[in-house]
């Protein structure tokens, strides 16, 4: 398999668990603080994928070079979650989900700042017209919300989240070098996972671990498992063969994902209008999925 076919399977997969945070975290959200939950899972995810680095002979010495890579990558992340369960308190998940499909327009401006990795006509018409999918749905298909910029605080902060997601994807690239996937995504959620720890020790501390709600914990397994454990290596796996623009533009399938998940769990499905936006951001992945012309990930131009 070429390594950019792989890279598109991993983010394919990334996509569909990365959307299942949004659908639990936002039933999850209010039962728990976010700097409790992005903790726990950070350290339940680094735990497993510890075992599984030592299990298939992930690590090497080369990995504990400039352990302060992981601090800078971990902070990014950490505040990813944070602000992503901080947002959904008030915000609706499909359109929290929307916030992140604006993740590649941020993405392919750090890209070409850290990496030199240019943009073809076509992926900036992409992201271009996922955008404005993106902000269709943000503003829920209300024109003059639009037009005034009439931003809910969920979104607003979740914002603020995606621009340290977009710089944390060329910077993998980055700073990897070739060190494991395995044990690189272990230290950097190891990393996330002190960080968070020293910031909320008052709030783990004050946790009543055992009166949360059942949704509290399903969520928890979840988010650890699939959606940090798994999707972290999934992305530092796209991220070293794709270029930065093209890994985030699943984000793009998000919001679809994010609407499936919603109807399994017994939600309804969103207005006609706010199809619409979604619609726009699957004809920008296309777009993106189509153009094959931008220089890999870790080749400067």
């Amino acid at each position: 398999m070429r390594p950019a076919t792989a890279g598109h399977l991993a983010m394919f997969t990334f996509s569909a668990l990365v959307a299942g945070s949004f659908a639990l975290g936002s039933r999850a959200a209010n039962d728990i603080d976010p700097l409790v939950m992005t903790a726990a899972r950070f350290w339940v995810a680094s735990g497993v994928l510890a075992i599984l680095a030592t299990a298939l002979g992930g690590w090497d010495r080369r990995v504990l070079a400039a352990p302060w890579r992981y601090i800078v990558l971990a902070a990014l992340m950490a505040g990813y979650f944070v602000a992503m369960f901080e947002g959904l308190k008030t915000a609706p998940p499909v359109s929290t989900s929307a916030v992140f499909t604006l993740t590649p327009i941020m993405a392919a401006g750090f890209g070409w700042l850290l990496m030199r990795q240019r943009l073809t006509g076509r992926m900036m018409l992409a992201l271009v017209i996922g955008g404005i999918g993106a902000l269709w749905v943000i503003f829920r298909a209300d024109l003059s919300a639009l037009l005034g910029f009439d931003v809910a605080r969920g979104e607003f902060i979740f914002f603020w989240g995606c621009m340290a997601h977009a710089l944390y994807t060329p910077l993998v690239a980055r700073l990897k070098r070739a060190d494991g996937t395995l044990a690189f995504a272990c230290l950097t959620l190891l990393g996330g996972a002190v960080l968070v720890s020293l910031y909320g020790v008052r709030e783990i501390a004050a946790t009543d671990w055992g009166q949360l709600p059942r949704i509290v914990w399903i969520t928890l397994v979840y988010v650890a498992l699939f959606a940090s454990a798994a999707s972290f290596v999934l992305l530092q796996f796209a991220a070293t063969r794709l270029p930065s623009a093209k890994v985030m533009a699943y984000t793009y399938l998000t919001p679809t994902w994010v609407i499936a998940w919603q109807l399994a769990l017994g939600a309804t499905a969103p207005g006609p209008l706010i199809l619409v936006g979604i619609g726009l951001t699957i004809v920008a992945l296309f777009l993106l999925l189509r153009d094959e012309e931008a220089r890999p990930v870790g080749v400067p131009a």
